[in-house]
């Protein structure tokens, strides 16, 4: 009887092991299809996103150049669609930054008599006359203590696309107090307390062909 009962534990036992064993290797294949699954789901996911976020990358940048070219009269609007054509890469409210601070830089470097830096920023025509008004200034003794006190506004005044060259014309109108000193520094006309208010139309122009993404300086008048 013993014997009987020993011999039946020990079946018992058995089978409790091969169950266990079993299970075990079922819980631990389902934990690895569930995981697998998830982590499939995961990439799909990743993957639609990505997908939508090319699909309205290219739609977005039509928006964009609408709003920009909003507001400007049919020639000034033809233009810089015709510049666009020629030039994937123009945008024009970075043009319109890039303008602000070449008029910036330009009028200082003018002011301080800098003709290695204009020489980088015009064009031959524009570089000339600014080096015959240095020189005629630097003659006389003269001296300018100029100073751009703000930029007002920034706006297209024209714009066109000749064969290949693009040439944009911008107004700017800016407050500059300007002071002329003699070679003693003596103030001869001017003062910097009363800025006076300048308008300037100055057009930069680029070769739409050119890998220089940089537009030079190529005429200058009142504005």
């Amino acid at each position: 009887m013993i014997w009987e009962i020993v011999i039946l534990a020990m079946i018992a036992a058995f089978l409790g092991m091969r169950l266990y064993s079993v299970l075990g290797r079922k819980a631990e294949h389902e934990e690895e299809l569930i995981a697998n699954r998830l982590e499939r789901a995961q990439q799909e996911a990743d993957a639609e996103a990505d997908a939508q976020q090319k699909a309205a990358a290219p739609a977005g940048e039509p928006a964009r150049t609408e709003r920009a070219l909003a507001g400007f009269s049919p020639a000034i609007e033809s233009g810089l669609r015709d510049i666009q054509a020629a030039d994937r890469s123009f945008e024009l409210l970075p043009f319109l930054e890039g303008a602000k601070g070449a008029y910036e830089v330009v009028l200082d470097a003018f002011w301080r008599g800098d003709k290695e830096e204009l020489r980088d920023l015009c064009d031959d025509d524009v570089y000339e006359s600014f080096v015959a008004a240095i020189d005629d200034r630097e003659a006389n003794g003269l001296k300018l203590d100029n100073r751009l006190i703000r930029i007002e506004d920034e706006t297209v005044h024209s714009a066109v696309l000749d064969g290949k060259i693009a040439r944009i014309a911008v107004r700017f109108v800016a407050d500059i107090a300007s002071v002329t000193r003699d070679k003693d520094g003596n103030v001869v006309a001017g003062s910097l307390d009363d800025a006076i208010e300048s308008r300037d139309i100055w057009t930069f122009s680029r070769d739409t062909r050119s890998s220089d993404p940089n537009w030079l300086l190529d005429e200058t008048d009142a504005g």
